[in-house]
C-alpha cells in the first residue's frame, strides 16, 4: 500500500503580493524553496491561516522575501496573509518509519526562522 505523507511545509508564509491578472501559480522566495526541498512547477496545497481558504496551484521562483498569489487564488489571499504551504508525496510503507518531512517556519518578513 502507498500513502500520501506530507513532504515539506512553510509555516508562516507572509503575503507580499497579488496578482489577479497573472495565469496562475504562487510565486515562492527561491531560498525558502530550496530550505524547504521544493521546485518550480511543484504542485503544493495553500492554506490561508486569515481567511480559511484553501487552493492547490504550483510554485514559480521569486526574489528574497517574495510570496505572490497568482491568478484566480488571488481573490483567495491579501497582502499581509499568513499562509501555510504544503508538499506531499506518495510513499510506501517500508518508507514511512523512516521519513521526517521538511518544516520551514519562517518569520513576518519571510526569512527562515527554524
Amino acid at each position: 500500500m502507498r500513502r500520501i505523507m506530507l513532504k515539506s511545509k512553510i509555516h508562516n508564509a507572509r503575503v507580499t503580493g497579488v496578482n489577479l491578472e497573472y495565469e496562475g501559480s504562487l510565486t515562492l522566495d527561491e531560498t525558502l524553496m530550496e530550505a524547504a526541498e521544493l521546485i518550480p512547477y511543484e504542485q503544493v496545497h495553500v492554506y490561508n491561516k486569515t481567511n480559511g481558504a484553501r487552493f492547490i496551484t504550483y510554485l514559480i521562483k521569486g526574489g528574497p522575501g517574495v510570496v505572490e498569489v497568482n491568478g484566480a487564488a488571488a481573490h483567495l489571499a491579501k497582502v499581509g496573509d499568513s499562509l501555510i504551504i504544503a508538499a506531499y508525496a506518495e510513499m510506501e510503507e517500508k518508507e514511512i518509519d523512516f521519513w521526517t518531512p521538511r518544516i520551514i517556519i519562517v518569520d513576518e518578513n519571510n526569512r527562515i526562522k527554524d
